[in-house]
């Protein structure tokens, strides 16, 4: 499954690395409104209150179809609102929130994304109803 990721700080930029997953793109302001061509698994820092990054929503407002789950990073300081745009895009898109971590994750974290991206299709994949 490929990992679609937006790093703001750095902090995502660093987690996404540390999982060493390779079929991962990094959102830019230079691609944010191209078109993607398979299913993805979007992970995502918050800013401000609780939102989502613009290029982020740019970046969903073409793809949110191939859209399959979410996760996000945040500061726990932020009480109610930390890693809340990855809550905002779950509940928009009805999609998995995989998991939240704070700044650019745990080994532990890394760990726990690793095994749910790994296992997503097991996991969260649609039945399929066999036909007789």
């Amino acid at each position: 499954m490929k990992v679609v990721y937006f790093s703001f700080s750095g902090n995502v930029r660093r987690f996404i690395k540390r999982t060493e997953l390779t079929n991962v793109m990094e959102i830019t302001q230079n691609n944010c409104s191209e078109r993607m061509d398979e299913p993805f698994i979007l992970v995502t820092g918050t800013i401000g209150f609780g939102e989502v990054p613009p290029p982020v929503q740019s970046f969903l407002d073409i793809n949110h179809d191939l859209l399959q789950a979410v996760a996000a990073s945040g500061n726990r300081n932020w009480g109610q609102n930390f890693a809340k745009a990855g809550r905002s895009i779950s509940e928009r898109y009805q999609v998995p929130l995989l998991m939240k971590f704070e700044l650019h994750g745990t080994t532990n974290d890394i760990s726990e994304f690793k095994d749910k991206v790994g296992h997503f299709n097991e996991d969260y994949g649609r039945e399929e109803i066999q036909s007789y």
